[in-house]
Order: structure tokens, then C-alpha cells, then sequence
């Protein structure tokens, strides 16, 4: 990638791969094997661990730590200070007292699928999954999986609602139906925490 799209500041890995129209900016750090897609911004003092994979025309806000083995699909927001764990049952010492190293522990990861969106200071506990086009919404700490569309927010974060494909809160629209109220869209509720486009 062109140097003058990481600024100066930033650490970046040799082995960090990173397109040529995605930006990293001030003291952010891109770990070794690191991949960010095309059109990228990875803000001031953010942090993305080695082997994390983002896809295209993701957002990763200032401050935020996004924790290997993390994978953001396309179009993810991750806003400032949100943070992405990767161990399930942290410890720095042993049993025994003898400190932890990279051998006694495995690494789990967040996975959020394209379209979703993480609000500032939300923290996602691995190993869950968010949905598309999914909102969590600020300063949640999501526990468990979030079904694409849902928009949940909280300790542990609940689902209160939908949000389409603009992230405005879905209207109801009929007993199952539900409707965007700035794109129009249309979607069906088959469950309780399922949510599906249908054509207009």
C-alpha cells in the first residue's frame, strides 16, 4: 500500500496485508498478519491484532482493540474505544502461580458478518457471533449471538428491537411484517429472533 495512506505514527507489520485505498491513522497498530480489505479506516490508536481479518469498506474507530482471531466481514462499523475479547476465561498466572504464556491458552474470536454495526465502548465477549446488519448499540457488552438485523443494547445486551439495511429502527407493520421507515424496505419476522428481507 501507498506509505502515505499509514501515517507516520502508526505500527505497522511488514507482514500486515493492507489494500492501497485503506487508511490507518495515528499511532493505530496493524499486527503481523493482519488483512484489511479495500477502503478501509483503522482510527487513531486502534488496535488490530495478528491475523485479524477485515473485509472492504469497514470502519474500525479510534481506540478500538480488536483482538486476533477477530473476522469483520464487509461494510462492518466498529466505533471508538469498542473493544473485541479473545479469551474466555482470562488469566495472567497459572494454577500453579507460573505466569501464562502463549501455549497455555487458545484463542477465541468475534465474528461480525456484513453490515453490522458496533456502538462506542460496546464490548463483544468471544466466542459470539453478530449478525447482519446487526446494531449493538453503545456501551453494550454482548455474551452471546446476535441475530442479523436485531438491534440490542445493554449488560448482557438484549434484543429491543430491528433495524434495516440504513440502521434506522424498523416500524411494525402488520402482526409479522416490518418496515424501514426511510428506505422502504420490507421484512418478515419468522420467529422470535429471526428476521428476513422480502421483495417489495
Amino acid at each position: 500500500m501507498s506509505s502515505s495512506n499509514i501515517h507516520a505514527t502508526a505500527d505497522v507489520a511488514a507482514s500486515a496485508r493492507i489494500a492501497a485505498s485503506s487508511r490507518v491513522w495515528h499511532y493505530a497498530q496493524v499486527r503481523e498478519n493482519a488483512s484489511l480489505g479495500e477502503n478501509c479506516i483503522v482510527g487513531r490508536g486502534a488496535y488490530i491484532g495478528p491475523g485479524v481479518d477485515v473485509g472492504d469498506n469497514c470502519k474500525i474507530q479510534n481506540y478500538a482493540l480488536v483482538y486476533e482471531p477477530a473476522r469483520l466481514e464487509h461494510g462492518v462499523f466498529i466505533g471508538p474505544a469498542v473493544v473485541l475479547t479473545n479469551d474466555h476465561f482470562p488469566r495472567a498466572i497459572n494454577a500453579d502461580g507460573s505466569p501464562k504464556s502463549a501455549d497455555d491458552w487458545h484463542p477465541v474470536g468475534v465474528h461480525i458478518r456484513e453490515g453490522a454495526s458496533i456502538g462506542a465502548s460496546a464490548t463483544c465477549v468471544a466466542p459470539v457471533t453478530i449478525g447482519r446488519w446487526a446494531l449493538v448499540g453503545s456501551g453494550s457488552v454482548v455474551v452471546k449471538d446476535v441475530p442479523d438485523f436485531a438491534l440490542v443494547v445493554g449488560s448482557p445486551a438484549r434484543r429491543v428491537g430491528w433495524v434495516g439495511k440504513t440502521g434506522e429502527p424498523l416500524r411494525r407493520d402488520g402482526d409479522i411484517d416490518w418496515i424501514c421507515p426511510v428506505s422502504g424496505d420490507r421484512y418478515r419476522q419468522t420467529d422470535e429472533n429471526t428476521l428476513i428481507e422480502v421483495e417489495n
